[in-house]
């Protein structure tokens, strides 16, 4: 079965959830412009279940109704896991082995982002999702410069610290910037190193697609859920195994 519809109350029903703001005050015809919205995204019929004035002149909705699309799932195309997973354990005795020093590891946040959670939840040794974050792995090297970097800055500490790699969060996303910043990041790095000296660039954040890497300029691209272990296995494939295999 490749091809599927949405399920809400019953298999195939087509039923989805849809929530989203719009800008006029809670009113019922900022109900019934929710409605039509709905309506002519494909959703037919359309029901407002919940409508909650958030601010000055602004309403949020969530509507559910019934869409009539189906899903191809042979037709799906996502980035897959191309590196197996390594224990902590494992991945430090491929770097003793194959780098016979330490890997060097630069991230943060840069431009305006202050949200570090991301960066952290990979990097600090208390990690996230019950793994350790890199700075609990002896074999790295881990230099978290923390929230709003600027691109020279990160390229300069980069530079400092000989990094293997760079990896950076962008939480925040209004108007595009997490594409803007990291566009700006590659191309500084691009600049500044000799093409077979540059450091690998690892980009991760809740709204980035996988399949944008080569378009932003960088080597990897993750999204949300991901944990310290994934990053760490996939520095070790990158710099280490295929540098031993090579």
């Amino acid at each position: 079965m490749s091809i599927i519809r949405p399920y809400g109350d019953t298999t195939g029903d087509g039923m989805v959830q849809l929530s989203f703001t719009l800008p006029m005050p809670h009113s019922k015809v900022a109900e019934g412009a929710a409605v039509q919205l709905a309506n002519k995204m494909g959703m037919e019929p359309a029901l407002v279940v919940h409508a909650k004035p958030v601010g000055e002149g602004f309403t949020f909705f969530v509507v559910y109704g019934r869409v009539s699309h189906l899903v191809d799932t042979d037709a799906v195309s996502v980035v897959e896991r191309d590196y197996p997973l390594l224990t902590p354990k494992e991945a430090n005795a491929a770097i003793k082995q194959g780098l016979r020093r330490r890997l060097v590891v630069v991230g943060g946040c840069i431009g305006t982002d202050a949200h570090t959670v991301g960066i952290d939840a990979i990097l600090n040794i208390k990690g996230f999702a019950g793994e350790k974050g890199l700075e609990y792995y002896r074999e790295l090297k881990v230099v978290n410069l923390g929230a709003q970097v600027s691109v020279p800055e990160l390229v300069a500490a980069a530079r400092a610290e000989k990094a293997d790699a760079v990896l950076v969060s962008q939480v925040v996303t209004q108007r595009d910037a997490h594409l803007l910043n990291t566009r700006e990041m590659s191309a500084a790095f691009r600049e500044a190193y000799p093409a077979d000296r540059r450091p690998l660039l690892v980009v991760g954040g809740p709204r980035f697609d996988e399949a944008m890497s080569a378009d932003l300029g960088v080597d990897r691209v993750f999204t949300r859920g991901t944990t310290p272990g994934e990053v760490a296995s996939f520095l070790v494939h990158r710099l280490v195994s295929a540098k031993v295999a090579s």
